[in-house]
């Protein structure tokens, strides 16, 4: 009975949430599909800036009309974010200043927890702001690798063998050097079993998902795939462009559980250096992706 209460709320849940979270995670999904990307590089740069605002709106209007939560001061804030978003390269060429405020807006909105004032949360069920982290994460995707044609990215959701096996080997480099960094920082103190061992294996294996294909994906392609490649060429230095990545990824992380969390960011801007030379040795963002939805499954599965 315990475990079917914890459920219960999804019998609660609205018709029209249902069919918002079906549409958001749908929407993020094709961004996998080359078919996809290729079709809207062949539209001129203002429709696939347009399709793609007109896009983002679809599943707050799905669910926050028919809950009664609809603001039209956070749609229109949420159409003005999503508007800059994906017209940013179609408006400015790329290069210099542009790369570096699109990938300043990118964070910037996410950093502050933008959605979570936009999207009205229920009283039960997930919190509604991931739609819109989900939407944010697709059109700043979709803009960079369509619009700008990002190059050196190596956008995809499912790496090659050669990939898997290069983001396991630095996964395995790194899991002793966090634990300990992790224990002498007082970031982890001890493993903390969920269950028993077909728990931890189901919880694992979510955690894996969502890590793999959310988290890992949208942070490896904005960190490696675009701000390091980037980085590399405003300075000159492949290396300097790993360092500035990391120290960028390690700063992002210091919201994370009480600002400033120095200590959460130093482990993060270590395994930001692992995820970085995963990214160079692979020669894209999946291999990275595997060494990064690695790490974070155990943090998330034994160390809380």
């Amino acid at each position: 009975m315990a475990a079917l209460s914890e459920w219960a709320w999804i019998e609660s849940l609205n018709g029209w949430v249902v069919a918002a979270w079906v549409v958001e995670t749908g929407l993020y999904a094709s961004t996998a599909s080359a078919g996809l990307r290729t079709a809207l590089g062949r539209l001129p740069r203002w429709a696939t800036a347009l399709a793609l605002t007109v896009s983002a709106s679809l599943s707050y209007l799905l669910y926050a009309p028919a809950t009664g939560l609809f603001e039209w001061k956070a749609f229109a804030t949420l159409m003005v974010l999503a508007a800059a978003l994906a017209g940013w390269y179609a408006l400015l060429r790329p290069g210099g200043w542009r790369d570096a405020g699109f990938l300043l807006l990118v964070a910037g909105v996410m950093l502050a927890r933008a959605f979570k004032r936009i999207y009205p949360g229920l009283s039960e069920g997930p919190p509604m702001e991931v739609l819109g982290q989900l939407m944010w994460i697709r059109l700043g995707v979709l803009g960079a690798v369509v619009l700008r044609r990002a190059e050196g990215v190596g956008f995809g959701w499912w790496p090659s063998k050669r990939e898997w096996r290069i983001g396991a080997l630095h996964f395995a480099a790194f899991l002793p050097l966090g634990i300990v960094l992790g224990l002498v920082t007082g970031v982890v103190r001890g493993i903390e079993l969920p269950g028993p061992a077909w728990k931890v294996a189901i919880l694992a294996a979510a955690n894996f998902a969502g890590m793999m294909w959310v988290v890992a994906l949208s942070e490896e392609f904005f960190f490696r795939g675009l701000l390091q490649c980037w980085a590399s060429q405003w300075l000159r230095s492949a290396v300097w462009g790993w360092l500035v990545a990391s120290l960028a990824f390690g700063a992002a992380h210091l919201p994370f559980r009480g600002f400033p969390n120095w200590r959460f960011a130093l482990v993060a801007t270590v395994a930001g250096l692992v995820y970085g030379r995963a990214y160079r040795a692979g020669q894209g963002i999946r291999a990275a992706m595997v060494a990064h939805a690695l790490t974070n499954t155990v943090w998330r599965t034994l160390f809380g």
